[in-house]
Parts: structure tokens; sequence; C-alpha cells
């Protein structure tokens, strides 16, 4: 054993098909939501009585704009982030008086290997949406999730953070 956990980043995801709703392949469907809401859900189910037993912890779950304005032809993904969403809003107002902040990240698009599942014509529609014109760095997302992990981060909880360029102002 190495220790006790102070933190828990939830991070993982995947994009599924991009094609309409009505086209959506019911299996693509159910493997995104299995890994980007149920998988965050089974860490948080298992990681939070140890922060209890702690009564310290920071949970920081990785949503998107997506989840906050939908993106055309990524139903599930948009639907699983959006899940990502409500379900640390639930789980921080539980935790708020337990010394246990949780929040989410809401990323806009940025350079990384998620790209690489999605066409051109998808990125090149999620960058015109950006005010600065640029996908984000995972520098400036990494910042934000360490200030979130962090002490300091010791006022807000059941809340989003962006990252989206100005994508998103809510």
């Amino acid at each position: 054993m190495l220790g006790k956990v102070d933190i828990l980043v939830c991070s993982a995801g995947i994009t599924g098909a991009t094609v309409p709703v009505h086209e959506f392949p019911v299996e693509s469907w159910r493997r995104v939501i299995d890994i980007n809401l149920n998988g965050l859900f089974y860490c948080c189910r298992a990681v939070v009585p140890l922060l209890l037993a702690n009564g310290y912890g920071r949970i920081v779950n990785v949503s998107s704009v997506a989840g906050k304005e939908g993106n055309p032809n990524a139903s599930a993904y948009s639907a699983s982030k959006a899940g990502v969403i409500g379900l640390t809003k639930s789980l921080g107002k539980e935790l708020a008086e337990k010394g246990v902040i949780v929040n989410a990240i809401t990323p806009a698009t940025f350079e990384s290997p998620i790209l690489e599942q999605l066409p051109k014509s998808q990125v090149d529609y999620m960058r015109s949406k950006i005010p600065m014109g640029r996908l984000g760095d995972v520098s400036e997302t990494a910042a934000m999730v360490c200030f979130m992990a962090s002490e300091e981060c010791s006022f807000t909880t059941a809340s989003t953070f962006d990252t989206s360029g100005g994508r998103t102002t809510f």
C-alpha cells in the first residue's frame, strides 16, 4: 500500500459513432455510456468511502462542452458528458460538508488522441465554434485540473470549470 487516496481524476472518454441519432448503432451508444459515464460512476463509488474516511478529498470529473451544448452527430458522447455534469453536481452536494470537493471540467476540443476517432469535418466544426479560433492545448486543461485538485480549491463544489476558448460562458 502506497498510502491514502486524496485525489481522483476521472478522465476516460471515447467519442463513439459520428452519425445522426436515427442511424446511431445501439452497441456504440452502450459502449460510450459505459466508458464515459458508468466508468466514472464506478470510480467515484469505489473511492468516495476512502476520501470520507480521511475527511478530505478532491474529485475532478472530465466532462466536455458537448455535455453543456450538445454536438450534432455526437449524441452518445454529448449525453454521456451531460451525465457527468449531473453526477458531479449531485455528488458534490452530497459531500459538501464532509471535506470532499467534487467538480467537473468542461474542455472544448483540444489537441489529443481522441481527435483520431473523428472525421476531419467534425474537428473543423468544433474548432469553428471556439471564439479564440484554435483548439486548446492539453497543458491549459491540465493546469485547471491541478487547481481543482488542490487545497486552494476549497469553496467551490458541485460546479464546472470551462477551458473552452470562450465557447461556453455558463
